[in-house]
């Protein structure tokens, strides 16, 4: 009798161990999973984002990310003024590079509702792009094209993020209700070169209006520029909820 029930006390052991390690084993290496109930759970999801953004990096094949890098956003338009003569400029195929060297300062959650704030910091984003623009601007008469650069240092964003738990296969998914995001960039210089037929009045012109308004004209920008990143953000987002299932990320 002390025999079998020691040897069901084994199997039992043994099942729940073996079964431990699998869950284990099946968590993505991309995923640091954090207690429910930890009452330093918001300081783990902080290490947990920062693991994941780590290997975002590098990229991440499962789920379809091979390089990273540059961020690609395809037009951005300004617009300074009104009338025939308000300035115009279009921005396209847009470069950033330095997006993926994020580190996330602080996560905080309620893990009853699903809501999640991540507060985070870039040291700096270098953007290049191809941009015309017509109109006036100080002046000068600024119709033309050229190349168009960008660095912006000291880059903070808050993203606020809202999901809901649906059930796949007898595991739990979460789904993204909402999202929003802001950002502010502490320091910029920016400006433009290889101006079409040579303008060199008008390459002057432009980068002294730019420089000395690069606050101003990034509040004007900030619009589009939002939008397109929570595309791309949304995407990413879904893309990570559908594939690994919420009993990864928070252990019950």
């Amino acid at each position: 009798m002390h025999i079998t029930l020691h040897l069901a006390l084994a199997a039992i052991i043994g099942f729940g161990l073996s079964e431990a390690r699998q869950q284990e084993h099946d968590i993505a290496y991309y995923i640091h999973p954090c207690q429910k109930s930890a009452p330093n759970v918001n300081e783990c999801l902080t290490y947990s984002a920062n693991h994941l953004a780590m290997h975002f990096r590098k990229g991440i094949p499962e789920l379809g990310i091979e390089e990273v890098e540059p961020i690609v956003i395809d037009e951005i338009n300004l617009s300074l003024g009104s009338g025939p003569d308000g300035y115009r400029a279009t921005f396209k195929d847009i470069q950033a590079y330095g997006v993926s060297n994020l580190t996330v300062n602080q996560v905080r959650s309620d893990l009853n509702s699903l809501q999640f704030q991540l507060t985070f910091s870039i040291p700096k984003i270098s953007a290049v792009a191809h941009y015309r623009s017509s109109g006036v601007l100080i002046m000068v008469q600024a119709t033309g094209g050229g190349e168009y650069w960008g660095e912006y240092e000291g880059v903070k964003a808050k993203v606020y993020i809202k999901a809901s738990e649906v059930e796949r296969n007898s595991q739990k998914f979460l789904h993204l209700e909402d999202l929003k995001m802001d950002f502010s960039v502490k320091d910029i210089q920016m400006g433009i070169k290889n101006v079409h037929n040579g303008n060199a009045v008008l390459e002057a012109a432009l980068n002294l209006f730019i420089n000395s308004n690069s606050q101003e004209l990034l509040k004007e920008m900030k619009p589009h520029i939002k939008k397109k990143l929570m595309v791309a953000m949304k995407t990413f987002i879904d893309n990570l909820f559908s594939r690994v299932p919420y009993d990864s990320w928070v252990i019950q």
